[in-house]
């Protein structure tokens, strides 16, 4: 067992102690129901064939079909697909959602892949799992470098195999596909509605409250504008390259951010409106430097394993947003705890894209197509709910919000198992 998945699973194990779940279950619990492992041949533009590594992994699919993200990553292997599964059974267990865990990858750089090649690739992965995939089985969606396009290639490819349009088969599509409404921002409107449950509990004032945010890439830009228009104070962003702090702690627009981001390719040291630069008051910060800076929110919204013993001593604020996966290593969830810093775990936070996803999946099955003022009401009571419940089971057993999450998806997760006979 990897350290990445030995971190994912303690958690577990340490919930199992709490519930006294005997160890053939949570050996259950641990093992995925299938690891699959392929070889995907890509003819190139210049006529030549080469052979990627290619993963699907399920995790108990006792609450519904397997539901996870295809990523197409260079660093992608078995073991990070493993863990990234593992986790999705816990996530959709938490937010109640009828799906088991699921993840999928190719261990490729997509960027170095022309339009042609990038089709043949993916609808090659759907040919060499195709049986393992379906409406009930396993419901694919986007992840690290791929996108919607990509999502309606594999549609139609699964549905030309079958013999029958099955736009089910898969989530994350383009509207014109059968996508959902309000799934572009998903993650991020569902991780706000979280904060404006969590802001209440810490009886912050938002007008007050200074943000901090990680990572300027779908989710972490979404969350920007959310928390922006909601009225807190922005006074850290970053991207891949570094980021700005506000010296003043007045606030920065994420869409001015933008603005000069595209201009200058990476976020600028300046603050900049228009054509007129402010560059006294703000300051070029790294990404480690924008954990470190004196907030009420921080939100990760960039990699995973940012917050670690080796800066969690130096981490300055009330509440943590974890939208990225495993933003905090779970060796320094105690610390956090001791230091009054409230976690709301990645399995909650960023719970909003495969809520809706799960949406999709559903209005595919029934012939529907909802509003996004229907999906995001529907999501809002999903996270809200989730939240509430999270807390009742927090102060139930003097705990966390992370090993409250594990409470509740392990008991969801079990009492299907039963229900099935698996247990």
């Amino acid at each position: 067992m990897t350290n990445l998945f030995q971190n994912s699973v303690s958690q577990l194990e340490k919930v199992a102690e709490l519930l006294k779940l005997d160890k053939k279950t949570v050996k259950k619990l641990i093992t995925p129901q299938r690891v699959l492992s392929k070889k995907i041949t890509v003819t190139m533009d210049d006529g030549s064939r080469k052979k990627y590594d290619a993963y699907r992994v399920q995790f108990n699919n006792a609450r519904g079909p397997f539901k996870g993200g295809i990523r197409f990553h260079p660093q992608t292997d078995l073991d990070e697909i493993k863990t990234l599964a593992f986790l999705m059974a816990i996530k959709c267990a938490v937010v109640d959602i009828p799906m088991g865990g699921a993840k999928g990858g190719v261990t490729i750089n997509p960027k170095k892949l022309s339009i042609k090649e990038l089709e043949n690739l993916s609808r090659n992965w759907v040919k060499v799992f195709k049986d393992y995939l379906g409406p009930t089985k396993d419901v694919p969606a986007p992840d690290v470098y791929t996108t919607p396009q990509i999502m309606d290639w594999m549609m139609d490819e699964y549905s030309k195999l079958v013999g029958r349009h099955e736009p089910a088969v898969i989530t994350g599509k383009s509207l014109k596909q059968g996508g959902s409404q309000g799934r572009d921002t998903a993650t991020a409107q569902g991780a706000m509605y979280v904060l404006e449950e969590a802001v209440k509990k810490l009886k912050l004032d938002p007008k007050k409250a200074k943000v901090a945010v990680q990572g300027f890439g779908n989710a972490g830009y979404n969350i920007a504008e959310l928390v922006y228009k909601a009225g807190y104070k922005i006074i850290g962003l970053s991207d891949s390259q570094g980021g700005i702090s506000d010296l003043r702690n007045s606030g920065m627009d994420p869409k001015k951010v933008l603005k000069t981001k595209k201009a200058e390719g990476q976020i600028h040291s300046c603050y900049c409106i228009g054509t007129v630069c402010d560059c006294v008051n703000y300051k070029k910060i790294t990404n480690q430097e924008i954990l470190e800076l004196p907030t009420d929110i921080l939100i990760p919204a960039a990699l995973e394993n940012q917050i670690t013993e080796k800066n969690v001593h130096k981490i300055k604020t009330k509440l943590i947003l974890e939208i990225a996966n495993g933003a905090i290593d779970p060796s320094v969830s105690e610390i956090l705890k001791r230091k009054n810093i409230m976690v709301i775990p990645d399995i909650l936070a960023n719970a909003g894209g495969v809520t809706v996803s799960c949406f999709e999946w559903y209005q595919n099955r029934h012939k529907e197509n909802w509003s996004k003022q229907k999906v995001f009401k529907k999501l809002k009571e999903k996270m809200m709910k989730s939240f509430n419940h999270l807390w009742l089971i927090k102060d139930n057993y003097k705990t966390d919000l992370r090993t409250a999450a594990y409470i509740l998806a392990v008991g969801r997760i079990i009492e299907a198992m039963k229900s099935k006979g698996r247990i």
